[in-house]
This record gives C-alpha cells, structure tokens and sequence, in this order.
C-alpha cells in the first residue's frame, strides 16, 4: 500500500498543474501538507478485493482515489472559508494566506479537475462522483441549517453526517470496486462498508473534538461548540438532566457579535466541554461509531479473504481503538 500512496501523491501533484503557476500554487497547498490520504486508499483497498496476494494497484484505481481526495481537498477548501479557519494541517489554510475569493476557485478548481479525472474511468464513475459531490452540499447545508440550534436532533445529525463525510468514503470504496470489474454484489458490499465507516468516522472526530488534546487536534478542543455545531455527544447531553445548564452556557453564543471568531467564551466553552464529558454523551457516541463499524465489517464478512478485506477491517479496528484510547 505504501507503493500505492506515494502513486497517489505524484498523480495528485500532477493533476492540480494549471497554466498558471499561482493557481498551481494554491491548488497545491494542502497537497504538500501531507495527509492520511484514508479516501485513495479506500478506494485502492476496495479494488484489491479482486486480488488473493498483495500486488500494485492498477492506475484506474489510483486514478479514481486521486479524483476521491480532489473531491475532499475542494471541500476542505469551501470549509475553511465557512469557518474562517486560520490553521488547517499545522499550515496557513488557503483563505487565511490568499483571501476568500481565491480560496473559493481554487476549491471549485480542485472539483472540476477530480471530475475530469472522474470522466476517464466512465460514465458511471463520473455520475457518481458528482452526485457524491451533490451529497457532500446536502449535508452541509443541513448542518448549516442547524448551526447554534439547542434543540437540534439525533436524526438530523446522521443525515448531516451520512451526507458531508460517509457518502464520499462509501464513494471511494464504490469507485475502487467498478474499475476492479468486481460483481454488482461485490461491489455494493464495499459501499456498505464505505458508508459505515463514514459514519464512525465522523462520530469518533466528533467525539476527539471534545476529549483530545491540543496537540492531538492542532486546534484547541471543543472547536465544533465555538462554531455552534452541536455534535453527537452535545446532543445527548442536551437531552439529559445536565442539558440545562449546558443550554445556557451555548445560549450566551447566540448573543455574541456574528463577526467574532470564537462565538463562545473561552471560559464558558471549557465549563461546557467539562459538562458534557461527566455525561453520558461521550460513551453513547463511541457506541453508536462502534455499531456503525461492526455493521460495516458486516458487509466486509459477505467477501472472500483478500488483501483487501484484510485492510479495511482493520482500518475499522485503528479507528475504534483509537478514540476509545482517547476517551478513557
């Protein structure tokens, strides 16, 4: 896999070479800060479901993770103008060093040139990249919708969450078994797997916005309460006898000038995080990541043993011990 990764990351440098070297610049950037690349090797992973003995993957399968990461970096880019983020990767986020306006093409430009890449592996690669990047809008204009919302529900949670991250995981999986040529069943077994994992993804970054350390974050904890987005573990929280005083220390936020950065005060977001920590909320929310990845090892069962399987499970097992690392 590693082989495979360092494919990856030559064919995504390539692929965001403009004609104009500021714009390469910019499109670059979040490149050369390096990442876990979970999404190419998804869908690198899912095609070496067809394979019985480790072997290099096949350029349509590098090619189809690489438009997958596009997709993601564009994203990241739309994100930290809408969060005003400062810091993304412990470097300067694209909007903090070049301004809004740049950061919004060269996002839409990371999105065109992933559904390029997405146009060479087929038709229905390229149908579901772009109703993949339809998804990622739906969810989060709907956590959008719900920003600083006291009253905001566990099921609108999911579907915010199965839209902004588990479509695009459930996507790269998809993507690695149609240019492996592997059986519709085959295939829609890895999408089940793809979308699981997403959704414990997301439910255990959640969880470490509020129990990890600074320096684990790059950013401090309880980022996501400054914003008023009420996660998982918030919510539970809301609901219980502590939610009282919990709604009152988010409902100063609502006060707050709209143009500050932080919109809760520091001494109130810490008092906030301590509340939800003594709850329940934190416990309940690594349950539900750990039900999402066992339905998703589920799907991976149907499959016969390859190299393949063999990674993603355990990439299910890394994600769940990790935030139960951090949370004890």
């Amino acid at each position: 896999m590693a082989g495979d990764l360092a494919r990856v990351e030559a064919e995504l440098i390539d692929s965001v070479r403009s004609g104009d070297d500021f714009l390469t610049e910019i499109s670059s950037h979040l490149i050369a800060a390096g990442g876990k690349r979970v999404r190419p090797g998804f869908c690198i992973a899912a095609a070496a479901t067809a394979l019985t003995v480790d072997a290099p993957a096949g350029a349509a399968a590098v090619t189809g993770g690489v438009a997958v990461e596009l997709v993601h970096l564009g994203s990241l880019y739309h994100d930290d103008v809408m969060d005003e983020a400062e810091m993304r990767r412990t470097v300067d986020s694209v909007n903090a060093r070049w301004g809004n306006l740049k950061a919004i093409l060269a996002g839409d430009f990371l999105l065109a040139r992933a559904s390029e890449l997405a146009a060479g592996l087929g038709v229905e690669v390229a149908g579901l990249l772009a109703a993949t990047i339809g998804r990622l809008c739906e969810g989060q204009i709907l956590e959008l919708r719900h920003a600083h919302d006291l009253g905001r529900t566990e099921a609108s949670y999911l579907r915010a969450i199965d839209g902004k991250t588990a479509s695009l995981l459930a996507s790269a999986c998809r993507i690695g078994g149609i240019v492996a040529e592997l059986p519709r069943a085959h295939t829609d077994a890895l999408t089940e797997f793809g979308l699981s994992y997403g959704m414990a993804f997301q439910l255990v970054d959640d969880v470490l916005d509020l129990v990890a350390t600074e320096a684990v974050l790059g950013k401090p904890a309880g980022h996501d309460l400054e914003e008023g987005v009420y996660t998982l573990p918030v919510i539970h929280t809301l609901a219980s006898p502590a939610g009282t005083e919990l709604a009152a220390l988010l409902g100063t936020s609502l006060l707050a000038d709209r143009s500050d950065a932080a919109l809760l005060d520091p001494d109130d977001r810490d008092r906030a995080i301590q509340i939800v920590r003594d709850g329940d909320g934190i416990d309940r929310t690594i349950a539900a990541a750990r039900a999402f990845a066992d339905r998703g090892r589920a799907a991976l069962a149907q499959l016969p043993d390859s190299p393949g399987v063999t990674g993603l499970s355990a990439a299910a097992d890394y994600l769940l011990d990790n935030v139960e690392a951090a949370a004890a």
